[in-house]
């Protein structure tokens, strides 16, 4: 799976300055950061949305686009998809309440 994620990355990076009029990503990219954010939210609520419909393939396929939309707000960003994969890797074997309440302090 991570592999298939770290292709897709690049494939997006690739694609960030790319013709828009081609490119979906390219046209996001343009679009700047809060599109991509509001793209991302739409997306993530869609994927809650057939959670609840209780409709496996609905929710594999918006997991799906929520999982792309978030590897383009990280790239908008800059933060690589290792970073997040280093701070699961970091979070591995600890209690989610005691992850939690690291961060408070």
């Amino acid at each position: 799976m991570a592999h298939t994620l770290t292709r897709l990355e690049r494939i997006i990076h690739d694609r960030k300055d790319g013709n828009p009029s081609k490119s979906y990503v390219a046209k996001l990219f343009g679009k700047g950061r809060k599109k991509i954010a509001q793209k991302f939210g739409e997306e993530s609520v869609e994927t809650i949305v057939a959670a609840l419909a209780e409709d496996d393939d609905a929710l594999a396929a918006e997991a799906a686009d929520a999982l792309f939309h978030l590897l383009i707000l990280l790239a908008e960003r800059d933060v690589p998809l290792a970073d997040v994969l280093t701070e699961l890797e970091r979070r591995e074997g600890m209690s989610g309440l005691d992850e939690r309440a690291s961060r408070k302090s």
